[in-house]
């Protein structure tokens, strides 16, 4: 399972990106992708399915929802200090401590997008979950993940994609893990 961590972060990351336009047109290669990297196994065929359920969805239905679950919706937002700080007069000094391990991690974030964007994050730690302040960041997520999770409707197409990220990706924190954080 863990050798197949980074592949699964990073297919996350774009299947929870806004669906723009061209969003369908990354279905094919994002599944063979997966397929290929995973040996076709069990795992990548949850990954399908969950995948699948996003992707069945018509666009303009898909950016609906996107909006209405992770824009809208406190609980399942996709901004890790957020989760964390709610919106306190800490989350901009969290923002900047955030956005130095980022850098120091050696990762560029897009321009115009928050450092603690949890799919670009995802991303992160696909690619970097060997630098120390990473490694700390990745109970965070968890954390956040699994909040998200929690108040996902059932029926939302992302919830087979959250659910895959606890079972497989992320270890559920303990409740002293998040009182620690």
């Amino acid at each position: 399972m863990m050798e197949h961590k980074p592949v699964l972060l990073a297919a996350c990351a774009r299947l929870l990106g806004y669906p723009c336009e061209d969003f369908q047109d990354m279905k094919e290669e994002l599944l063979a992708a997966v397929r290929e990297e995973m040996k076709d196994n069990e795992l990548a065929s949850r990954f399908v399915q969950a995948a699948e359920a996003i992707f069945s969805v018509p666009l303009k239905e898909l950016q609906e929802i996107y909006v209405w679950t992770f824009d809208w919706k406190e609980k399942t937002g996709l901004y890790l200090t957020a989760h964390e700080l709610g919106d306190s007069r800490e989350r901009g000094a969290a923002l900047i401590l955030l956005q130095h391990i980022v850098r120091d991690a050696g990762f560029m974030m897009p321009s115009g997008e928050l450092c603690d964007f949890i799919p670009l994050l995802y991303e992160l730690l696909a690619v970097r979950s060997d630098n120390v302040h990473v490694r700390a960041l990745e109970l965070r997520l968890a954390a956040a993940t699994e909040r998200i999770r929690k108040h996902l409707s059932e029926d939302s197409p992302y919830s087979g994609l959250l659910n895959l990220l606890m079972t497989d990706v992320f270890e559920v924190p303990t409740e002293e893990e998040i009182r620690m954080l």
